[in-house]
């Protein structure tokens, strides 16, 4: 093989993340719906049935279905999870996309819902829905606190493999967690961290 060769079978190509095969994908949708002529989010507390996350609050979402686009999959599980049609959910932009450490990619969306007094809530996954005033979280930060992430490698660690052994510096990282408090609900993890980047949109473009 020539190194020609590899590179005209390589010319042209997408990059994405590396290994993104293996990540877990999922799509979320930060609904917008009017309210007496202001502008709300919509939020989802999640049913206490459910194995993962119960009672916790959460914007509608789920896994991607394979060969399904994520903007396809955050229309369908909002409409599953909020007994509307896929019709009603309008105006889909894509937000910045997340990958976890822990083997997940998120793609957000921010939609509006058109017709917010027909939803209906799937009560298998949702317990119950609210909407807070956009205008609450411009004027309101989040409280943010810092997660520290410690390297431990496993038993049977080949440390005899890398220079420093047992002694390698590891770099350790942290990451920001973000807390609103709003309508006697607390929301804070993934939800959090999506509401914060778009309104931090909303304000770079002074809406």
């Amino acid at each position: 093989m020539k190194i020609q060769q590899i590179s005209d079978a390589l010319l042209g190509r997408t990059p994405s993340i590396l290994g993104h095969e293996q990540f877990m994908k999922f799509a979320v949708l930060l609904p917008l719906v009017e309210i007496n002529n202001e502008v709300h989010i919509l939020f989802e507390v999640r049913a206490l049935t459910l194995r993962r996350q119960p009672g916790e609050v959460c914007f509608p979402g789920g896994r991607i279905e394979k060969g399904e686009e994520p903007e396809k999959a955050a229309t369908r599980e909002t409409s599953e999870e909020l007994g509307i049609k896929e019709s009603e959910i309008t105006n889909m932009i894509p937000l910045d996309f997340m990958v976890s450490a822990f083997g997940t990619i998120i793609y957000p969306f921010v939609g509006t819902i058109k017709n917010a007094e027909a939803i209906r809530p799937n009560q298998a996954e949702v317990g119950e829905v609210f909407t807070v005033p956009l205008a609450f979280f411009k004027k309101n930060q989040p409280a943010t606190y810092k997660i520290h992430y410690q390297v431990k490698p496993e038993d049977g660690f080949p440390f005899d493999l890398i220079i420093g052994g047992e002694n390698y510096n590891w770099q350790n990282r942290s990451m920001d967690e973000y807390f609103y408090r709003a309508n006697g609900k607390v929301i804070w993890g993934l939800t959090a961290r999506v509401l914060t980047h778009f309104i931090e949109l909303v304000e770079q473009e002074d809406i």
